[in-house]
């Protein structure tokens, strides 16, 4: 399992931060129909319950809107990739029928209100993942949207820069049909779904649609890891 550390500044105005992890050998295939119906019913959910304002006070979401402001960053600018997700659904827009590993990251983030990092763990360098604040000097190509500014936002880095942020992750380390390897961080800043039953029902979605073997999963939780 990689380490994690979390950089003092963001425990300080976020005590509440944990994060789940799940690691496992998998197949990223096209994302099959059992899959979509259970997206499908999960966003119908959220239609039916959540008007567009009312999106950002689910208590991840909140929190982490309250993350980005408190280091200097504007949630409204720089959605959390959860709260741009749901409202994608809310507004009728429609959701993107993607790969496996993708869309149960897709799920998963649907559900519990959590920003979820999804990781080619073979492309990370290094053992360990440093969650810190962003930099005018980050250079950040966020998947789909070109460079992205991540000065004032929490971010992942390994080895050799960072990699991802509750925003978008980033081109280097995305998942591709050739992932093997799959390392999923589930970024709870404020409990909304228990954590563990997060971490316990990715675990499974990754057994059920990509075959994942040698799954490994745990908590990390500032307080009592460092």
């Amino acid at each position: 399992m990689i380490h994690i550390n979390i950089d003092p500044r963001i425990v300080e105005a976020c005590p509440d931060t944990r994060i789940g992890l799940i690691r496992a050998t998998v197949v990223n295939e096209p994302t099959c129909d059992e899959l979509w119906a259970e997206i499908e019913t999960a966003a119908q959910e959220i239609r039916n319950r959540y008007e567009l304002l009312a999106i950002n006070q689910r208590p991840s979401i909140a929190a982490t809107r309250r993350l980005y402001k408190a280091l200097g960053k504007d949630p409204s600018r720089y959605r959390v990739a959860s709260e741009a997700l749901c409202r994608r659904i809310i507004r009728g827009l429609g959701i993107y029928r993607l790969t496996t590993l993708i869309d149960v990251v897709n799920l998963v983030s649907i559900k519990s209100g959590y920003p979820i990092s999804g990781l080619d763990g073979d492309r990370i360098v290094g053992d360990t993942l440093t969650m810190g604040v962003g930099t005018a000097d980050d250079v950040y190509n966020g998947i789909g949207r070109g460079l992205l500014n991540i000065e004032g936002m929490p971010v992942y880095r390994d080895a050799a820069g960072p990699i991802a942020t509750p925003t978008s992750d980033e081109e280097r380390t995305k998942f591709t049909e050739d992932t093997v390897t799959a390392q999923i961080n589930i970024n709870a800043f404020a409990p909304e779904m228990p954590l563990e039953e997060a971490v316990e029902w990715t675990a499974a979605l990754l057994k059920q649609y990509a075959h994942a073997t040698q799954v490994e999963t745990a908590i990390y939780t500032p307080a009592l890891n460092d």
